[in-house]
């Protein structure tokens, strides 16, 4: 992408609205655009983080069984009077009437419609079991949205649903998700603590939820510093019996201030660690209490009907946007990891209208496509300076420098945006570099 043909809106001074440090960046970087109180419209640079994030959610959703769908977004009110939760979200759901007077609502989540669909098409016991996801923009009325994307009313969450003949093996699919989300936020370059979590409207008697640790997080978390260990997650595989995994995680402490409880905790005070955390995915065990309340049966392999057992299991995919942005930004921007990043390698030139310069930005440009790496030319008339802050300011992990100083002697500079580590290095050098399969590293 060539900068000079892009859309980025960039802001020179922090919006006063803006509060904290993933709102104030994402909207001087040009990556979303208020449209109402807590409703955003997604502009091209945030859109492509937003797509890299939604894509490493659908990687391991599949690769751990989870099936692809796509509900609706206006659900009818029948299916939550049926279920009993109508009324449960008060406020926050957002009802409607269709032209034909019936009640509809925007979907805050999608326990009734996809029960509905699984007592439409499982017949039997040997069709499980079942999981079904999807990805989908969903709008709670929140009294008071806040923090830009990471308290808003419109959102865009991965909700996954499980269906099984009995607890048993309801656990096993639980135990899946609980895996696919350590893998999932590991890929992103975050540490996601599982905590016990109470299940709340959602309802059942087994959840977690997934905290990413940052200084603005809104909760306060107590957990063991082996959780500091980034490589915790890497050698997990989608095995047949992933109990002993999810044992040996949810052995190790971990707990938010609100159940912490320092008379019974046995975690030696050197090894334990307070911090600030982001709630960014959770997942419940819930029984039957949906398919009881909607008669969701399969025949059992006793011939007898038998109600589904089920999990749903939600991924905040906008509100990780945030979260990352909270958890890796420093003075000059954000720092996005490698994974999510909406551009891999920015190539600047310094010296536009100047033939060699231009020459040489082309080349680094068309070759790094080539490779494979998603490149951005900042061919821009902008000064020097401006070009230095802007790139910083959107976090591309990987700056090519092309200035007039380095051309006279064969050299650009190779900036890593989280190290702050800068190598110069002949441009051939730089070609092979952006080249090279895998990840890019000066060390």
């Amino acid at each position: 992408m060539r900068l000079s043909q892009y859309f980025l809106p960039v802001l020179k001074e922090n919006p006063k609205e803006a509060q904290i440090a993933s709102h104030r960046l994402m909207l001087r970087a040009g990556m979303i655009q208020q449209s109402s109180a807590g409703i955003y419209s997604w502009l091209p640079l945030g859109l492509r983080v937003l797509n890299r994030i939604e894509q490493i959610v659908r990687e391991e959703q599949d690769r751990a069984g989870a099936l692809e769908i796509k509900m609706a977004t206006i659900q009818a009110a029948e299916l939550w009077q049926e279920s009993g939760r109508y009324d449960d979200y008060g406020l926050e759901m957002l009802r409607i009437k269709d032209r034909h007077d019936r009640d509809m609502l925007y979907g805050p989540t999608n326990e009734e419609v996809v029960t509905d669909i699984a007592r439409t098409h499982l017949r039997s016991y040997k069709n499980l079991p079942l999981n079904l996801y999807h990805i989908q923009w969903k709008f709670r009325d929140e009294v008071r949205p806040r923090f830009g994307v990471m308290r808003g009313r419109e959102f865009l969450m991965k909700d996954a649903y499980s269906f099984d003949i009995d607890k048993e093996s309801a656990r096993h699919a639980y135990n899946r998700m609980f895996v696919a989300y350590l893998k999932t936020f590991a890929r992103m370059g975050l540490t996601a603590i599982p905590m016990v979590a109470d299940t709340g409207p959602i309802g059942g008697d087994m959840s977690h939820e997934f905290i990413i640790l940052a200084d603005t997080g809104e909760s306060g978390v107590f957990f063991d510093k082996k959780w500091l260990d980034t490589d915790m997650v890497t050698d997990i595989d989608y095995s047949d019996d992933l109990q002993p995994v999810v044992d040996s995680f949810t052995s190790i402490y971990a707990k938010t201030d609100e159940k912490h409880d320092p008379d019974n905790c046995d975690i030696a005070p050197s090894d334990l660690l307070e911090r600030r955390g982001i709630e960014v995915g959770h997942i419940f065990y819930f029984g039957t209490k949906y398919s009881e309340a909607m008669s969701a049966t399969v025949q059992g392999a006793d011939g007898k009907p038998t109600e589904l057992h089920m999990g749903s299991y939600g991924i905040g995919v906008s509100r990780l946007v945030g979260g990352i942005i909270e958890a890796s930004h420093d003075e000059d921007g954000i720092i996005w990891p490698e994974s999510v990043a909406p551009f891999d390698v920015a190539v600047i030139n310094l010296k536009p209208g100047d033939e060699a310069a231009d020459s040489l930005c082309e080349a680094l440009y068309e070759k790094g496509m080539a490779a494979g790496r998603d490149m951005l030319l900042d061919d821009s008339n902008d000064s020097p300076g401006a070009k230095m802050k802007t790139i910083s300011l959107i976090g591309v992990p990987w700056q090519i420098i092309v200035g007039p100083r380095g051309l006279k002697n064969d050299l650009v500079e190779v900036k890593h945006r989280a190290s702050g580590k800068t190598v110069e290095m002949s441009p051939d050098a730089a070609l092979q570099l952006i080249e090279t399969s895998g990840a890019i590293s000066i060390d």
